[in-house]
């Protein structure tokens, strides 16, 4: 029989398209085959790291005695839904006409946990190389195929996989419950989502607390120039400023020009890219990356999980080439000079290079038959090339300093002297800002109009995904070493994922107005950051443990090391956290109030098994399955519960007697001492 590689993709879209380059044309069921090559492929993560049940059955039930839960060997379950394409694949690596097994998941970490997973689940021991590519065009999957790498070479880069995932479980399993018990109500946390979600919460709070200043401006009118003073927060004093100036001379005390110039914008990274994307098309992070992945596995745009804005130098000779495609996606003309070496620098690429057109996008399709959120990405990143190779937008600036009614005045040019990389961008220059050359330092001019201005100071804007991506970016930069390669909240590849979760958890919504989408947090996600420690909130620790991952990934740090300080926080959490006093006003169970808490005069509400405060370091409760109302043959109901917490007693006629198997009315009073609940019984006259 002859031998035979097998190929695992990611997905099946790619799988096929590796397939065809291959030459693995037979159809099986879950695979192709042929040319020397077996291709197959997961959907997606086939297995994940299982639930705290797994390792004890108690653990189904959420209590605060049972944490920390940290797992002493990790297990893995499959997800059943994906279980068929699991066992085709372990089938496949058991064939012995199977002589190694490649690795052709996408070409970042998720994409090797994938593929390391569903190896090791299989009991796999076949030797192992590496796919790695940053262009699902032919000729790239042909040159990666040719230059594959050992499957070792990336050991650190599943280590970092795998201890990113168990951390994250670590965190979310035993801060989740820890905190939905302590405050009796479902709180979704996350290593690196509640960061997220203190940056925005304290955003609104900055808003919030914002008192703006009033201040008034004079402006004068010299005939064609506008002048304008300091700002002045006295509105008497403005006007009459204002009065002084009007029908005076203006003297100008400096006049200053300076040539100045703004380099061509980088490539796009995910991050930048979906910046952009945000600001001038309103797509939120999550649309972008799905667009984005779409083209790449179209052939039409190159990987899209990078966090690097360069291409490597040996790319440079292919620079002019896909410059003039670039021109041809946006329908403008090409730059008449291409600067290829501005935007190659090995340097600064990492795993894979920024993200641009590829030549297939040429000919591999008209853009005009793409969806219209595929060709608006494809449009910019095309536009982002042909910015990148210009040369720098040069202009020339001139500033008037002038002197009027004992005050300061100044006035601004701008003189533009090569238009550069602004050529393509969505907005050129104001042309028409100039002054006047012959203005020249003790000129006098007169003032014709002396206005007062209103304006008032502005608090910081809401976020928007373009901004609060720039602040999950750069949060922790200025704390950190300059040599920390990895800074920031989450990677390009998760943080559309981060937002998106905080939306369906419900901390945070989406609100438009005026064209612009903001993220507010919700009731909800302003009370979760007030109880969470600063560990678990704190942008700057989460961009700490970032770079830690990128140190194990590096072989910098061991995983058992990194595993241990996530643990020890975990057991630090557990061991130190209590309920912030008054927290339980905080969350809200929605539930109509029953009545009070005998002990702390809290709510207390219906649930499926009795009536319980809503105070979490209270446990008052008052059972429905109860056996002194039971063996009276009474339902301990919703009545029953309202008239006791209400009135302290209730009058019960027809109770049933087990001693003499006769009925009688008595009065049930509800006593509570502070640890246990009783009832107690008075007779009517005529009974007992």
């Amino acid at each position: 029989m002859p031998k035979q590689k097998l190929v695992i993709a990611e997905k099946p879209s790619v799988g096929m398209a590796l397939a065809k380059v291959l030459g693995a044309r037979g159809k099986r069921k879950g695979y192709m085959i042929g040319g020397g090559y077996i291709v197959s492929w997961c959907v997606g993560h086939l297995a994940g790291l299982a639930d705290a049940a797994v390792y004890d059955p108690s653990y189904a039930k959420w209590r605060w005695n049972d944490l920390p839960i940290i797992p002493e060997s990790w297990r893995f379950t499959l997800d059943k839904r994906k279980a068929e394409q699991f066992d085709i694949l372990r089938t496949l690596m058991r064939r012995e006409e199977v002589t190694e097994v490649i690795n052709a998941c996408d070409a970042g970490r998720e994409g090797e946990l994938i593929f390391r997973t569903v190896y090791h689940l299989a009991g796999c021991t076949l030797p192992m190389k590496r796919l790695w590519i940053s262009s699902m065009e032919d000729s790239a999957i042909r040159e990666g195929f040719a230059h594959l790498r050992p499957g070792s070479d990336y050991d650190g880069l599943y280590h970092a996989a795998l201890c990113r995932a168990k951390a994250d479980w670590l965190v979310g399993i035993n801060a989740t419950r820890l905190f939905s018990v302590m405050y009796r109500h479902t709180l979704n946390v996350g290593r690196v989502m509640s960061p997220t979600l203190a940056l925005l919460v304290q955003r609104e709070a900055e808003i919030g607390a914002f008192e703006p200043a009033q201040f008034y401006t004079v402006e004068l009118n010299c005939g064609g120039m506008t002048f304008a003073g300091e700002r002045i927060s006295d509105k008497a004093e403005a006007k009459a400023l204002a009065d002084r100036c009007k029908d005076t001379l203006l003297l100008a005390q400096k006049v200053e020009r300076k040539e100045k110039s703004e380099k061509a914008p980088a490539l796009y990274d995910l991050t930048t890219l979906q910046r952009e994307a945000n600001r001038t098309l309103g797509y939120t992070a999550q649309q972008t990356l799905d667009y984005l992945q779409k083209l790449y596995e179209k052939k039409l745009c190159t990987y899209p999980r990078t966090d690097s804005r360069y291409l490597t130098e040996d790319m440079k000779g292919n620079v002019p080439a896909l410059t003039f495609i670039a021109s041809v996606l946006c329908g403008v003309k090409e730059p008449e000079k291409v600067l290829a070496s501005q935007v190659c620098d090995s340097s600064k690429v990492s795993d894979h290079h920024a993200i641009v057109p590829t030549k297939t996008a040429a000919t591999g399709i008209n853009i005009g038959d793409l969806p219209t959120g595929e060709r608006e990405i494809l449009r910019l990143v095309a536009l982002s090339l042909l910015r990148a190779v210009c040369p720098a937008y040069r202009y020339a600036e001139t500033a008037v300093t002038a002197e009027c009614g004992g005050h300061s005045f100044s006035a601004k040019g701008k003189e533009v002297l090569e238009l550069g990389w602004r050529a393509y961008a969505d907005k050129e220059p104001n042309k028409d800002d100039t002054l006047p050359e012959d203005l020249s330092q003790d000129a006098t001019l007169t003032v014709k109009e002396a206005l007062v201005k209103e304006g008032s100071t502005t608090p910081p804007r809401h976020f928007t995904e373009d901004t609060i991506l720039k602040s999950m970016e750069c949060a922790g930069v200025e704390d950190m070493p300059e040599d920390v390669e990895r800074k920031g909240i989450g990677t390009p590849a998760t943080r559309a994922s981060i937002l998106e979760k905080l939306v369906s958890a419900g901390f945070v919504e989406r609100q438009k107005a005026k064209k612009v989408t903001s993220l507010i947090p919700t009731q909800e996600g302003n009370s979760l950051i007030t109880v969470l420690p600063e560990m678990l909130q704190s942008p700057l620790l989460t961009a700490e443990w970032e770079n830690r991952l990128k140190q194990v990934e590096q072989g910098e740090l061991s995983p058992e090391d990194f595993m241990e300080a996530i643990s020890a926080m975990v057991r630090e959490l557990a061991a130190t956290c209590s309920p912030v006093p008054g927290g339980e006003v905080l969350f809200p169970s929605g539930k109509e109030r029953v009545g009070p808490c005998p002990r702390c005069d809290g709510n207390v509400t219906e649930s499926k098994k009795g009536f319980f405060c809503e105070n979490p370091s209270c446990r008052f409760a008052l059972w429905k399955d109860n056996r002194f109302f039971a063996a009276k043959k009474k339902d301990f109901d919703r009545d029953t519960a309202a008239a006791l917490l209400n009135v302290g007693k209730l009058h019960l006629t027809g109770c049933w007697s087990e001693k003499t198997n006769k009925t009688y009315d008595a009065t049930v009073y509800l006593e509570d001492d502070g640890e246990k609940s009783n009832y107690r019984l008075e007779f009517d006259d005529g009974n007992g």
